[in-house]
């Protein structure tokens, strides 16, 4: 059974099953069956995000925690490349998203790690396309995704955080819609997943007046989908993630794929399911869901 913690959050040393991507080799030593996991995105080395995986479950642990998790450009990247892989691993049934040091993540890094940068529009339209394609594997990727936040989700933090399709908030998160305090739009897709939470009315006031919202207002609005003690909401996001195995993968992809579409019209939603179901109902999922179901056992769901 895979557990919280293991040193992710407490600066303890990870296990041997983590995939930790700190280790160092030097020239001609390079150990090829942990290249991809150090180098997940065009080279970028990844010791920004920390992987677990059991059980089917993936956990990706935001990692800079001296900076309460900002995202950097690396670190972007990074996270990008893991959630790739794990769309595209039929091995992975769920992926779990927190952050190290007891927050989750406090937005954008605003001062980049190589020195002052002039702002360049292009430099932050490509930056803006990685986040949104991050967002568009959270919110529309094919595994389930699951938000584990304690402490800060503030910024672009909240944005990724709203992009889960289950957001469990510990006593202790704090999140923010920040980005007009610093002269930005909310980006990120937060315009969309926002009021796919909360309703457009609660978005619009919590995106332009910035202000804090605590976890139990999260969860009396809607924005988590559970509160929980702090320091327990990872605990509880695995329970959440371990309850996707009785789901069909495919079935799974195929509503997140609607989902992600809205809102939309009626005639939009419906005619994006007689797209969907038709596939769905010639898969080994659906003739496995429907002879497990007659059979009263439970099904043994392959992703095909």
């Amino acid at each position: 059974m895979l557990t919280p913690g293991d040193g992710a959050c407490t600066g303890i040393r990870p296990p041997t099953n983590w995939i930790h991507h700190q280790r160092q080799f030097s020239a001609g030593q390079r150990d090829h069956r942990v290249c991809r996991a150090v180098f997940d995105y065009r080279g970028f080395m990844s010791e920004f995000i920390l992987q677990r995986e059991q059980d089917g479950v993936v956990v990706l642990t935001l990692n800079v925690p001296q900076l309460r998790n900002a995202i950097s450009l690396e670190m972007r990247k990074a996270l990008l490349g893991h959630l790739r892989e794990a769309g595209n691993n039929p091995d992975i049934r769920a992926v779990v998203l927190t952050g190290a040091g007891g927050n989750f993540c406090s937005g954008g890094q605003l001062q980049p790690t190589n020195g002052a940068v002039a702002p360049d529009a292009q430099r932050t339209k490509r930056n803006i396309a990685i986040l949104q394609d991050i967002v568009r594997l959270l919110s529309g990727g094919p595994k389930p995704t699951i938000a584990a936040v304690e402490g800060y989700a503030y910024g672009a933090g909240m944005s990724l955080a709203t992009a889960c399709d289950v957001l469990v908030a510990g006593e202790s998160a704090r999140f923010c819609a920040s980005f007009g305090k610093i002269g930005l739009m909310a980006d990120a897709g937060m315009l969309w997943s926002l009021p796919q939470r909360v309703g457009p009315g609660r978005a619009r006031e919590m995106m332009l007046t910035g202000r804090i919202v605590e976890a139990t207002e999260a969860g009396a609005l809607g924005l988590a989908n559970r509160v929980v003690p702090a320091g327990s909401a990872l605990a509880t996001a695995l329970e959440v993630a371990a309850g996707f195995a009785g789901v069909a993968p495919l079935a799974i992809a195929a509503m997140k794929r609607v989902m992600a579409r809205g809102p939309n019209s009626l005639e939009d939603v419906l005619h994006a399911e007689s797209d969907a179901q038709p596939v769905l109902a010639l898969s080994q999922d659906y003739v496995e869901g429907r002879t497990a179901f007659k059979e009263k056992r439970a099904p043994m769901f392959r992703g095909a």
